[in-house]
């Protein structure tokens, strides 16, 4: 059975995504969420703690909780997620485009680990029909054998995990805002933004070879991005 805050969270959530409650109003108060669902007032502060951790509201002293733009996507800068396991968790309809698909020569200081030859990969990210995510992957040839472009517009880590039996274990990244580029204005719908988010990764496998580049460009209108902290005392 669904635990009460959870059906409490859940309720409120898809009245903030269709829009019953709209960017910037605020959530009924919790004395009112109380006697709505005949609740404790921990029970609703639990949901309520969800939905501000999960970036959905802002509760201000004084005001209550108020509702926060929905149209970014949370994209979590810790982890090691494919762009299909992302949209999953979205309520959007999403596409992958192949703008590029084959074998280089390697060109860039920071690929000299992966060798001389590389397979180089340029695909756009579309949500609802735009395309906010621009990402170039490159990998030694070795460990995307016969890639072709349905694997691409799928998924490649899909791929390597359960076609291949690869073990993608852990990424470096590194997170910069940068001035669009020529191709960023030709592959993103960039709305006259100028800025784009750059995430750059060193992903590798279970027994840290490095394997993969990726130089994903975002729309910074469209995403948080995320992180898990906890703190360590340094004496």
């Amino acid at each position: 059975m669904e635990k009460k805050y959870l059906k409490v969270y859940n309720e409120l959530l898809k009245k903030i995504k269709n829009g019953d409650f709209p960017l910037n109003s605020l959530l009924p108060s919790e004395s009112l969420l109380m006697k709505q669902y005949n609740l404790s007032r921990d029970t609703i502060r639990k949901a309520l703690t969800i939905l501000k951790n999960e970036g959905y509201i802002q509760k201000s002293k004084g005001k209550g909780s108020i509702v926060l733009d929905i149209n970014r996507f949370d994209f979590s800068f810790s982890g090691v997620v494919s762009f299909k396991e992302i949209s999953k968790k979205l309520d959007k309809r999403f596409e992958t485009e192949v703008h590029f698909l084959n074998e280089i020569s390697s060109q860039l200081d920071c690929l000299e680990e992966l060798g001389d030859k590389l397979i180089k990969v340029v695909r756009t990210r579309k949500i609802d029909n735009e395309s906010i995510i621009l990402d170039k992957d490159y990998f030694l040839p070795q460990y995307v054998p016969n890639l072709t472009v349905n694997i691409c517009k799928n998924s490649i880590y899909e791929y390597l995990e359960n076609s291949l039996n690869l073990k993608i274990a852990y990424a470096k990244k590194q997170i910069t805002v940068e001035k669009i580029t020529e191709e960023d204005k030709k592959y993103l719908d960039l709305n006259g933004i100028d800025m784009v988010v750059v995430v750059r990764s060193y992903t590798y496998l279970e027994d840290s070879r490095f394997f993969q580049y990726t130089e994903s460009r975002h729309r910074p209108d469209k995403f948080i991005f995320v992180d898990f902290a906890r703190r360590n005392k340094y004496l």
